[in-house]
Protein backbone atom coordinates (compact mmCIF):
# COMPACT_ATOMS: atom_id res chain seq x y z
CA UNK A 1 0.00 0.00 0.00
CA UNK A 2 1.49 3.30 -1.07
CA UNK A 3 1.47 6.06 1.52
CA UNK A 4 2.97 8.69 -0.79
CA UNK A 5 1.78 12.26 -0.15
CA UNK A 6 1.51 12.99 -3.88
CA UNK A 7 -1.93 13.08 -5.50
CA UNK A 8 -2.10 11.56 -9.00
CA UNK A 9 -3.06 14.77 -10.79
CA UNK A 10 -2.72 13.05 -14.13
CA UNK A 11 -5.47 10.61 -13.18
CA UNK A 12 -7.85 13.47 -12.54
CA UNK A 13 -7.35 15.45 -15.74
CA UNK A 14 -6.29 13.04 -18.48
CA UNK A 15 -6.58 14.00 -22.17
CA UNK A 16 -9.18 12.19 -24.31
CA UNK A 17 -6.70 9.78 -25.91
CA UNK A 18 -6.02 8.31 -22.45
CA UNK A 19 -9.70 7.85 -21.63
CA UNK A 20 -9.34 4.05 -21.57
CA UNK A 21 -6.61 4.26 -18.93
CA UNK A 22 -8.67 6.73 -16.94
CA UNK A 23 -11.64 4.38 -17.01
CA UNK A 24 -9.48 1.64 -15.57
CA UNK A 25 -8.22 3.82 -12.71
CA UNK A 26 -11.40 5.79 -12.09
CA UNK A 27 -14.19 3.28 -12.68
CA UNK A 28 -17.67 4.19 -13.76
CA UNK A 29 -19.48 5.29 -10.60
CA UNK A 30 -22.48 3.29 -11.79
CA UNK A 31 -20.51 0.17 -10.85
CA UNK A 32 -19.75 1.43 -7.35
CA UNK A 33 -22.12 2.14 -4.50
CA UNK A 34 -20.75 5.49 -3.38
CA UNK A 35 -24.02 6.62 -1.80
CA UNK A 36 -26.71 4.36 -0.38
CA UNK A 37 -29.08 7.21 0.53
CA UNK A 38 -30.03 5.45 3.77
CA UNK A 39 -30.26 7.86 6.75
CA UNK A 40 -28.91 5.55 9.45
CA UNK A 41 -27.10 8.03 11.76
CA UNK A 42 -28.68 9.39 14.91
CA UNK A 43 -28.89 13.13 15.50
CA UNK A 44 -25.98 13.26 17.93
CA UNK A 45 -23.65 11.27 15.64
CA UNK A 46 -24.53 13.49 12.69
CA UNK A 47 -23.70 16.61 14.67
CA UNK A 48 -20.52 15.04 16.03
CA UNK A 49 -19.34 14.21 12.53
CA UNK A 50 -19.90 17.80 11.39
CA UNK A 51 -18.17 19.10 14.50
CA UNK A 52 -15.00 17.11 13.80
CA UNK A 53 -14.77 18.09 10.14
CA UNK A 54 -15.80 21.73 10.51
CA UNK A 55 -13.24 22.57 13.18
CA UNK A 56 -10.38 21.28 11.03
CA UNK A 57 -11.27 23.56 8.13
CA UNK A 58 -12.06 26.49 10.43
CA UNK A 59 -8.62 26.35 12.08
CA UNK A 60 -6.27 25.45 9.23
CA UNK A 61 -3.74 28.16 10.08
CA UNK A 62 -3.72 27.12 13.74
CA UNK A 63 -3.22 23.36 13.60
CA UNK A 64 -1.66 23.23 10.15
CA UNK A 65 0.69 26.24 10.06
CA UNK A 66 2.73 24.94 7.12
CA UNK A 67 -0.46 24.83 5.05
CA UNK A 68 -0.11 21.12 4.34
CA UNK A 69 -3.04 20.26 2.04
CA UNK A 70 -5.53 17.85 3.51
CA UNK A 71 -8.95 16.28 3.07
CA UNK A 72 -11.31 15.80 6.00
CA UNK A 73 -14.80 14.44 5.66
CA UNK A 74 -17.54 12.48 7.38
CA UNK A 75 -19.53 9.40 6.40
CA UNK A 76 -17.74 9.11 3.04
CA UNK A 77 -16.66 5.76 1.60
CA UNK A 78 -12.95 4.91 1.57
CA UNK A 79 -12.41 2.55 -1.36
CA UNK A 80 -9.24 0.47 -1.30
CA UNK A 81 -9.98 -0.94 -4.78
CA UNK A 82 -12.81 -0.89 -7.35
CA UNK A 83 -13.63 -4.53 -6.56
CA UNK A 84 -13.89 -4.33 -2.77
CA UNK A 85 -16.67 -2.71 -0.72
CA UNK A 86 -15.65 0.51 0.97
CA UNK A 87 -15.07 1.28 4.61
CA UNK A 88 -17.18 4.23 5.76
CA UNK A 89 -15.65 5.92 8.82
CA UNK A 90 -17.72 8.45 10.68
CA UNK A 91 -14.90 10.94 10.08
CA UNK A 92 -11.42 10.84 8.58
CA UNK A 93 -8.44 13.07 7.94
CA UNK A 94 -5.92 12.56 5.17
CA UNK A 95 -2.94 14.91 5.01
CA UNK A 96 -0.30 15.82 2.42
CA UNK A 97 -2.71 15.74 -0.48
CA UNK A 98 -2.40 18.35 -3.19
CA UNK A 99 -5.80 19.00 -4.66
CA UNK A 100 -5.79 20.00 -8.35
CA UNK A 101 -7.39 23.25 -9.43
CA UNK A 102 -9.93 21.31 -11.48
CA UNK A 103 -11.40 18.35 -9.63
CA UNK A 104 -14.11 16.20 -11.20
CA UNK A 105 -16.45 15.46 -8.29
CA UNK A 106 -18.89 13.80 -10.69
CA UNK A 107 -16.44 10.92 -11.09
CA UNK A 108 -14.47 10.99 -7.85
CA UNK A 109 -17.40 10.93 -5.46
CA UNK A 110 -15.67 8.97 -2.71
CA UNK A 111 -12.18 8.59 -1.30
CA UNK A 112 -10.51 6.35 -3.88
CA UNK A 113 -7.17 5.30 -2.40
CA UNK A 114 -5.69 4.50 -5.81
CA UNK A 115 -6.45 8.06 -6.95
CA UNK A 116 -5.23 9.93 -3.86
CA UNK A 117 -2.23 7.59 -3.59
CA UNK A 118 -2.57 7.09 0.16
CA UNK A 119 -4.94 6.03 2.91
CA UNK A 120 -6.26 8.49 5.52
CA UNK A 121 -3.99 9.33 8.46
CA UNK A 122 -6.73 8.87 11.04
CA UNK A 123 -10.26 7.51 11.04
CA UNK A 124 -12.82 8.14 13.78
CA UNK A 125 -15.74 5.89 14.64
CA UNK A 126 -18.69 6.95 16.80
CA UNK A 127 -20.35 4.02 18.53
CA UNK A 128 -24.14 3.87 18.33
CA UNK A 129 -24.71 0.18 19.11
CA UNK A 130 -22.89 -3.14 19.28
CA UNK A 131 -23.60 -3.97 15.64
CA UNK A 132 -21.05 -1.51 14.28
CA UNK A 133 -18.03 -3.67 15.01
CA UNK A 134 -15.85 -0.73 15.99
CA UNK A 135 -13.73 -2.74 18.44
CA UNK A 136 -13.26 -5.85 16.28
CA UNK A 137 -14.14 -5.96 12.60
CA UNK A 138 -13.53 -2.31 11.74
CA UNK A 139 -10.38 -2.17 13.83
CA UNK A 140 -8.99 -5.16 11.91
CA UNK A 141 -10.00 -3.71 8.54
CA UNK A 142 -8.45 -0.30 9.23
CA UNK A 143 -5.25 -1.98 10.41
CA UNK A 144 -5.09 -3.89 7.11
CA UNK A 145 -5.17 -0.52 5.34
CA UNK A 146 -2.22 0.63 7.49
CA UNK A 147 -4.10 3.69 8.73
CA UNK A 148 -1.76 5.20 11.38
CA UNK A 149 -4.38 6.25 13.94
CA UNK A 150 -7.81 4.93 14.87
CA UNK A 151 -10.13 6.63 17.39
CA UNK A 152 -13.33 5.23 18.88
CA UNK A 153 -15.81 7.50 20.67
CA UNK A 154 -18.52 5.76 22.68
CA UNK A 155 -20.91 8.61 23.64
CA UNK A 156 -23.74 6.29 24.69
CA UNK A 157 -21.49 4.09 26.84
CA UNK A 158 -22.34 1.00 24.79
CA UNK A 159 -19.13 -0.82 25.77
CA UNK A 160 -19.23 0.27 29.42
CA UNK A 161 -15.63 1.42 29.33
CA UNK A 162 -13.58 4.44 28.34
CA UNK A 163 -15.66 6.74 26.19
CA UNK A 164 -12.65 7.72 24.09
CA UNK A 165 -9.99 5.30 22.97
CA UNK A 166 -7.20 6.24 20.57
CA UNK A 167 -5.04 3.61 18.90
CA UNK A 168 -1.80 3.78 16.97
CA UNK A 169 -0.70 1.27 14.36
CA UNK A 170 1.81 -1.25 15.64
CA UNK A 171 2.88 -3.62 12.91
CA UNK A 172 -0.25 -5.32 11.62
CA UNK A 173 -2.52 -4.26 14.48
CA UNK A 174 -3.39 -1.41 16.80
CA UNK A 175 -2.22 -0.70 20.31
CA UNK A 176 -3.74 1.88 22.67
CA UNK A 177 -2.15 5.32 22.50
CA UNK A 178 -1.13 6.34 26.01
CA UNK A 179 -1.76 10.02 25.33
CA UNK A 180 -4.30 12.23 23.59
CA UNK A 181 -1.63 13.75 21.34
CA UNK A 182 -0.79 12.34 17.90
CA UNK A 183 2.58 13.81 17.03
CA UNK A 184 2.65 12.56 13.44
CA UNK A 185 -0.41 14.59 12.44
CA UNK A 186 0.05 17.48 14.89
CA UNK A 187 -3.34 17.02 16.51
CA UNK A 188 -4.90 15.57 19.62
CA UNK A 189 -8.36 14.33 20.53
CA UNK A 190 -10.14 14.96 23.81
CA UNK A 191 -13.62 15.03 25.30
CA UNK A 192 -15.26 18.38 25.97
CA UNK A 193 -18.59 19.26 27.55
CA UNK A 194 -20.53 22.14 26.10
CA UNK A 195 -22.96 23.21 23.40
CA UNK A 196 -22.78 22.65 19.66
CA UNK A 197 -25.60 23.44 17.24
CA UNK A 198 -27.97 23.98 20.14
CA UNK A 199 -27.23 20.63 21.81
CA UNK A 200 -25.46 20.43 25.16
CA UNK A 201 -23.47 17.23 25.54
CA UNK A 202 -20.03 15.69 25.83
CA UNK A 203 -18.31 16.00 22.46
CA UNK A 204 -15.18 14.65 20.83
CA UNK A 205 -12.95 17.51 19.73
CA UNK A 206 -9.59 18.08 18.14
CA UNK A 207 -7.08 19.88 20.33
CA UNK A 208 -3.53 21.18 20.37
CA UNK A 209 -0.62 19.72 22.32
CA UNK A 210 -1.72 21.62 25.44
CA UNK A 211 -5.24 20.25 25.25
CA UNK A 212 -6.81 23.49 23.98
CA UNK A 213 -9.70 22.59 21.67
CA UNK A 214 -9.84 23.84 18.10
CA UNK A 215 -12.76 26.23 17.91
CA UNK A 216 -15.76 25.86 15.66
CA UNK A 217 -16.66 28.53 13.15
CA UNK A 218 -19.34 29.87 15.48
CA UNK A 219 -16.91 29.97 18.40
CA UNK A 220 -14.33 31.75 16.27
CA UNK A 221 -16.95 34.24 15.12
CA UNK A 222 -18.09 34.79 18.70
CA UNK A 223 -14.49 35.21 19.84
CA UNK A 224 -13.91 37.73 17.05
CA UNK A 225 -17.03 39.66 18.08
CA UNK A 226 -15.90 39.58 21.71
CA UNK A 227 -12.43 40.83 20.74
CA UNK A 228 -13.98 43.60 18.65
CA UNK A 229 -16.24 44.61 21.52
CA UNK A 230 -13.29 44.56 23.92
CA UNK A 231 -11.25 46.67 21.52
CA UNK A 232 -14.17 49.08 21.19
CA UNK A 233 -14.53 49.24 24.99
CA UNK A 234 -10.78 49.87 25.36
CA UNK A 235 -10.92 52.58 22.70
CA UNK A 236 -13.86 54.23 24.46
CA UNK A 237 -12.00 54.03 27.78
CA UNK A 238 -8.95 55.60 26.18
CA UNK A 239 -11.14 58.31 24.66
CA UNK A 240 -12.78 58.95 28.06
CA UNK A 241 -9.36 59.14 29.75
CA UNK A 242 -8.12 61.53 27.08
CA UNK A 243 -11.20 63.73 27.54
CA UNK A 244 -10.67 63.67 31.31
CA UNK A 245 -7.04 64.67 30.85
CA UNK A 246 -8.10 67.43 28.51
CA UNK A 247 -10.70 68.64 31.04
CA UNK A 248 -8.10 68.59 33.84
CA UNK A 249 -5.65 70.51 31.66
CA UNK A 250 -8.31 73.13 30.88
CA UNK A 251 -9.13 73.41 34.58
CA UNK A 252 -5.45 73.88 35.41
CA UNK A 253 -5.19 76.49 32.68
CA UNK A 254 -8.27 78.27 33.99
CA UNK A 255 -6.87 78.23 37.56
CA UNK A 256 -3.54 79.57 36.30
CA UNK A 257 -5.30 82.33 34.37
CA UNK A 258 -7.39 83.16 37.44
CA UNK A 259 -4.25 83.32 39.58
CA UNK A 260 -2.60 85.63 37.05
CA UNK A 261 -5.66 87.85 37.00
CA UNK A 262 -5.64 88.09 40.81
CA UNK A 263 -1.91 88.88 40.69
CA UNK A 264 -2.55 91.63 38.15
CA UNK A 265 -5.25 93.09 40.42
CA UNK A 266 -2.88 93.11 43.40
CA UNK A 267 -0.14 94.70 41.31
CA UNK A 268 -2.56 97.39 40.15
CA UNK A 269 -3.55 98.13 43.76
CA UNK A 270 0.10 98.37 44.75
CA UNK A 271 0.83 100.73 41.88
CA UNK A 272 -2.07 103.06 42.75
CA UNK A 273 -1.05 103.07 46.41
CA UNK A 274 2.53 103.93 45.48
CA UNK A 275 1.32 106.82 43.31
CA UNK A 276 -0.77 108.22 46.19
CA UNK A 277 2.18 108.01 48.58
CA UNK A 278 4.40 109.81 46.13
CA UNK A 279 1.74 112.51 45.73
CA UNK A 280 1.93 113.04 49.52
CA UNK A 281 5.69 113.29 49.33
CA UNK A 282 6.30 109.88 50.81
CA UNK A 283 8.43 107.14 49.40
CA UNK A 284 6.63 103.79 48.93
CA UNK A 285 9.82 102.06 50.04
CA UNK A 286 9.66 103.77 53.42
CA UNK A 287 6.15 102.63 54.17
Amino acid sequence: MSNSPVLHDELLSMPPHLRMVEDMLIPDIETLITEDDEPVDNVFSAKQQRFLVETLYANTALWNPDSVPFIADANVGVFISPTEPPLVPDAFLSMNIKMPEVFDYTKIRSYFVWVFAKTPDIVVEIVSNRKGGEMKRKMTEYAKLHIPFYAVFDPFDVFRGERLQIYTLNGTGYKPLQDFWMEDIGLGLRLWEGEYEGMHSEWLRWCDVKGNVLQSGKELSGAAITRAEQEKARAEQEKARAEQEKARAEEEKARAQSALSELDVERDKSRRLAEKLRALGLSPDDV
